[in-house]
């Protein structure tokens, strides 16, 4: 970009960003041009795709902030990332009541929120008002692939969200996350039928000239290729949501997840080269976030749970994913932090074991591209399927779980895999707190690594779904999805429980509260969600998908 590009840039970065008064409705106040950027400027071959294309990109996982991610903190690290097993804080925030111990903060709550609608949601829609879908629309179909990754994460956050009349006037209303779902997987439909009509083409120049610039997540490709990586990340999501379901709607989920898995619609994700990666753009301040507020806040260490598992399995991959402690008394040791801990105070846990940041050859530095979906989650989402006798899954569930093993590997760069999927005797260790006794735990699960065909359904499935937690690391928000809906893997409960008993503390948090700004401004809307919702707004209420009882 040049300069006045970049000023522009800047400008309209910070009017997306900005505090709002309700989300959800008045889009055209939201996109009123006070900036400077004609018309001219916005038009879908222009500035356009430079700057709410990639805005949409960057906000699934959110760094969006001008290289603050403060955002990406209350979005998702104070609460996926923590309920997931991934990661725990070190730092006590708001005098110890927090959602880390199921004192919910309603400053917290909203953020996931809020990132959707004003910087993902509204990117996109000024997408659509200045003509994408028509003038190039095998970018579109990347752009409604964008949004139901971006709209997936949100509704799996919270439930019922306002969707299918977002953008009209006046209190908008909430749609039932089942009827969420089916419109997503309509969006994927066009999507999918966009890039196949693109791919079979042979006029790859229907594309804007700068896309490589406004495409952050498959670049230095041609065209065509780009776009069947598209594709595939498109049906790969398809096969996640499809999974999700499977509780709540086994025929759809099963119809779903084969059309996804049929090879005449373009096929999935089966290498690491097209792993969803969302590069962090040179200029302008950014930096991926986990990195930033591990190393220069020090407000995110490792949880004891991906301690338990990692040690306990000897896993190749753990010097990948943290450092070793600094702590006195545990210097050169892998040592994660209990969700929920008592006695946390950030003097006493900074020095446990933090994201791979300090190694020779970290895994993680500021330009580290955010990774959301990767080859071995989507072998292990077929293994799944095999499991459950699907079709097109493409291969037996030993194989297939063995395959995301693999990609796992070969992503992190590590050998071994051959060796680790062998082992039958390696299990989860005891978690030793050091500081204090009270956060210790006995292992959570006699779950092995290599597998056993002559094993349960239920067996089976707490293998993949634990090596796929291991393998989607640290992407968190999937990975608390994926424990809501299967119990896998088991991971410690927190220690101290603040939700006052609205949070069973063995069944974990299941959601996070409604924001309070739709309270105030939507407050109809909102007791209408809540009926929806099919329980108390509160953290401890199941989702549609969530249901309690057993996975097959």
């Amino acid at each position: 970009m040049n300069t006045n590009q970049f000023m522009k840039y800047l400008v309209l970065l910070a009017v997306i960003t900005c505090s709002f008064a309700s989300c959800t409705k008045d889009f055209e106040d939201l996109n009123t041009d006070n900036t400077g950027v004609s018309d001219e400027d916005l038009k879908p071959n222009g500035q356009d795709l430079e700057i709410f294309f990639r805005q949409a990109q960057m906000s699934i996982y959110n760094f969006s902030g001008g290289g603050d991610p403060n955002s990406y903190q209350v979005q998702q690290n104070l609460n996926a990332d923590v309920y997931s097993g991934y990661f725990m804080s070190p730092t006590p925030f708001n005098s110890g009541q927090n959602n880390l111990n199921y004192a919910m903060v309603n400053g917290w709550n909203g953020e996931p929120f809020k990132v959707l609608y004003v910087n993902v949601l509204n990117s996109l829609n000024k997408l659509k008002n200045n003509g994408l879908a028509e003038t190039y629309p095998a970018v579109w179909a990347a752009a409604l692939v964008i949004k139901a990754e971006a709209t997936s994460r949100v509704t799996d956050i919270y439930g019922p969200i306002p969707y299918s009349q977002i953008g009209t006037t006046g209190n908008i209303p909430y749609d039932s996350q089942e009827d969420i779902y089916k419109r997503l997987f309509l969006e994927l439909d066009t999507a999918r039928n966009l890039l196949l009509t693109f791919n079979s083409g042979t006029d790859t120049t229907q594309v804007p000239a700068n896309i490589e610039e406004a495409d952050l997540v498959y670049r230095g490709v041609d065209n065509k290729t780009r776009f069947q990586k598209w594709l595939r990340l498109a049906n790969s999501l398809r096969l996640r949501l499809a999974m999700r379901i499977v509780k709540a709607d086994p025929q759809l989920a099963q119809s779903e997840a084969e059309k996804a898995l049929d090879p005449a619609n373009g096929g999935v994700i089966d290498n690491n080269a097209d792993n969803f990666r969302v590069a962090i753009p040179s200029g302008a301040n950014f930096s991926n976030p986990l990195y930033f507020i591990a190393q220069n806040w020090g407000d995110t260490r490792i949880n004891a749970s991906l301690e338990s598992y990692m040690v306990g399995y000897a896993d190749p991959r753990i010097g990948k994913y943290m450092d070793k402690a600094t702590d006195n008394g545990i210097a050169g040791q892998y040592k994660g932090i209990r969700a929920g801990a008592a006695g946390l105070t950030k003097d006493a846990y900074l020095g446990y074991s933090s994201i791979n940041v300090n190694d020779g050859t970290p895994s993680f530095t500021a330009s580290t591209a955010p990774v959301l979906m990767t080859a071995a989650e989507v072998y292990f989402l077929r293994a799944e399927a095999a499991l459950r006798g699907w079709a097109n899954a493409g291969g037996s569930a030993q194989s297939l779980y063995e395959q995301g093993i693999q990609a796992s590997f070969a992503q992190w760069g590590v050998q071994g895999a051959d060796t680790y999927m062998q082992n039958s005797t390696n299990t989860p260790i005891a978690y030793v707190d050091p500081k204090n006794s009270r956060n210790n735990a006995a292992s959570p699960t006699n779950i092995t690594i290599q597998w056993n065909e002559g094993a349960s359904a239920e067996e089976k499935l707490e293998r993949i779904i634990t090596q796929k937690w291991l393998a989607i690391f640290p992407e968190g928000q999937e990975a608390w999805s994926e424990f809501r809906r299967t119990g896998y893997p088991k991971i410690f409960p927190v220690v101290v429980n603040n939700s006052g008993g609205l949070v069973d503390t063995e069944v974990q948090i299941r959601r996070l509260p409604f924001s309070q700004n739709e309270y105030n401004t939507n407050a109809a809307e909102v007791q209408k969600a809540i009926q929806l919702l099919g329980g108390p707004d509160n953290a401890g209420t199941r989702l549609w998908w969530d249901k309690p009882q057993t996975n097959f």
